[in-house]
């Protein structure tokens, strides 16, 4: 299976918005970062939205940030949530396709079975996993470290216990 670029871009994003760690940001500082289309990028930025995990912040100060926390963000749940089209082969297609032996064939078995573990791979990560080297993305990303007094209260944002 391909993975599409929207799908692509919608994990990249919410890697560069979990690193920042719950303070805004536009499409525009996730387009300069990764040197992609901000176009593109508003639309993914729909879908994630419309999909619970991002918010849009209206106003001045507006912007774009996570609305869970990383640890709440199954890889798995967005890649099936952002990708289209899951049909690796013209049978599995909703219409069944039009191969000449679909009503006998076992490949579509062995097809279904290899999507399943490729999406049950997916699902075995969070997206707090994906970011467990946080400073090293934010480097590569220039992504500046807030001070910690800026991190209170926010989704997505680290939590520290101890005193």
């Amino acid at each position: 299976m391909r993975m599409t670029l929207h799908t692509d871009y919608a994990l990249r994003m919410l890697i560069f918005l979990a690193v920042r760690n719950g303070r805004p940001c536009t499409v525009n500082d996730v387009a300069i970062a990764y040197g992609l289309s901000r176009n593109h990028l508003i639309k993914v930025a729909q879908g994630l939205s419309q999909l619970g995990l991002v918010e849009t912040l209206r106003g001045r100060a507006g912007g774009i940030r996570l609305a869970r926390p990383p640890e709440e963000i199954n890889v798995g749940f967005v890649v099936r949530a952002m990708e289209d089209d899951k049909a690796l082969v013209e049978c599995l297609k909703a219409d069944g396709g039009a191969c000449a032996i679909t009503s006998s064939c076992r490949l579509t078995g062995v097809v279904r079975e290899a999507l399943a573990a490729y999406l049950s791979v997916f699902d075995r990560y969070h997206l707090r996993d994906l970011v467990r080297n946080r400073e090293a993305l934010a480097a590569l990303l220039g992504i500046a470290s807030p001070p910690e007094s800026d991190l209170v209260g926010q989704p997505g944002a680290a939590v520290h216990e101890g005193g």
